[in-house]
């Protein structure tokens, strides 16, 4: 079974983004951070990591952009693949998310069916396709 760390404040794209997720995957086991704080104490906790997390930039506590290099800083989760999913079409966002150690950046489609599309073309290649790196802890 997989496991999601989705990390994202605004309850409604929170809601959307589960829901898109578990259509395509049942089985998938979701977990929520609803700040870059508590991403970061789910991420140091002895348990074990997600298979991958979606992290949203605009983040109460701590940032997203600052959630992802302390990630890349630390040696459990330096190789955890990163997703950031964000509404941002800054260039200067995708540059520093990619800077920053991100395995990829997608932003949020508008519309409801796109968005469906987004997370079964994310959860396929992610969670199924996407072969982790040996050895990652967890």
């Amino acid at each position: 079974m997989k496991t999601l760390l989705l990390v994202e404040d605004n309850p409604d794209e929170a809601e959307l983004t589960t829901r898109a997720f578990r259509k395509h995957d049942p089985l998938l086991t979701l977990e929520l951070a609803e700040d870059g704080a508590l991403a970061l104490a789910r991420l140091r906790t002895d348990g074990p990591l997600p298979d991958l997390v979606l992290l949203d930039l605009k983040l109460p506590k701590v940032e997203g952009l600052e959630v992802l290099r302390q990630l890349r800083r630390d040696e459990r989760t330096r190789l955890l693949p990163v997703v950031v999913l964000t509404s941002s079409v800054e260039e200067q966002d995708v540059l520093e998310s990619y800077r920053s150690g991100c395995n990829s950046y997608v932003r949020k489609p508008v519309s409801y069916e796109e968005f469906l599309q987004t997370a079964r073309d994310l959860g396929v290649y992610w969670l199924r396709l996407n072969h982790p790196p040996p050895g990652l802890p967890g």
